[in-house]
């Protein structure tokens, strides 16, 4: 899998959410469900200062089929307290926006 550095997350960061990023770690993640692996990546930590409710925030990328990247940018609040937390809950979110 190929990875980004940490410039492009941090602009997902403080394109979707505002504020101003610093980039903290990066920090592999692999997730399961059922015995599969339904994702398997790097996850971007950052601190983040002038945001209204986050001091925190993940980020982490996907190659699509046509060679484009696609960014997610989960803020660290009390429900996402970590990287792993950040891709589950991107994960579910996923799932739900395939079901309506």
């Amino acid at each position: 899998m190929s990875e980004v550095d940490s410039s492009e997350p941090k602009r997902a960061v403080e394109s979707q959410h505002g504020g101003t990023a610093t980039f903290v770690q990066s920090v592999p993640i692999r997730e399961e469900r059922e015995g599969q692996t339904v994702w398997d990546g790097t996850v971007h930590v950052f601190d983040l200062s002038g945001h209204p409710k986050a001091t925190g925030a993940h980020a982490w990328s996907y190659k699509l089929p046509d060679g484009k990247r696609r960014f997610f940018a989960v803020l660290h609040v009390p429900t996402i307290a970590g990287p792993r937390e950040a891709v589950r809950a991107a994960i579910v979110a996923e799932a739900k926006s395939r079901d309506e």
